[in-house]
């Protein structure tokens, strides 16, 4: 479509694409967060203290993720395994979405992923949103879409 018409498609990201661009993100940061935790507390054994030493590096990861995220999806609406994917979050125009958008969206894939995956394929599956996207009005988008245009048609990739 041309930009005369004042309507413009946005592709919606393929679930697949997501997944694979979450999981480059969840190896860099999990090889980040690993390392400083390493580094701030040693070697921990495991062995000695179980499940807490275990679990011990969730919150702080979590927390790292959850910083990742915000930061590198609002100022460029992509992260470093979005960018390879060629993948972005908007708003639901297809423009930058608010930090508070970003922030929400943010938080459901650092703390609550599988819940927020599951009952998003469940209840928002026409814009492929998971919950906490369609809580901060945030999509994820193929970068080809175009901003500024007041129709919208959503497409699947």
């Amino acid at each position: 479509m041309s930009s005369s018409d004042s309507s413009t498609e946005i592709i919606l990201a393929k679930w697949t694409d997501r997944f694979l661009a979450w999981l480059i993100d969840f190896l860099i940061v999990s090889v980040i967060s690993t390392s400083i935790i390493f580094a701030s507390f040693g070697m921990i054994e495991f062995s000695e203290n179980g499940f807490w030493a275990e679990n011990m590096q969730y919150i702080p990861t979590s927390i790292l993720f959850f910083v990742y995220w915000t930061i590198l999806e609002y100022k460029t609406g992509q992260t470093i395994g979005k960018k390879i994917l060629n993948l972005k979050t908007t708003n639901m125009q297809g423009g930058k979405p608010k930090l508070k958008g970003i922030m929400i969206s943010s938080l459901g894939k650092a703390f609550f992923l599988p819940l927020d995956v599951l009952f998003g394929w469940m209840i928002t599956n026409e814009k492929r949103q998971r919950v906490f996207n369609k809580l901060g009005s945030t999509i994820i988008v193929k970068v080809k879409s175009v901003e500024g245009f007041s129709d919208i048609t959503y497409t699947k990739d």
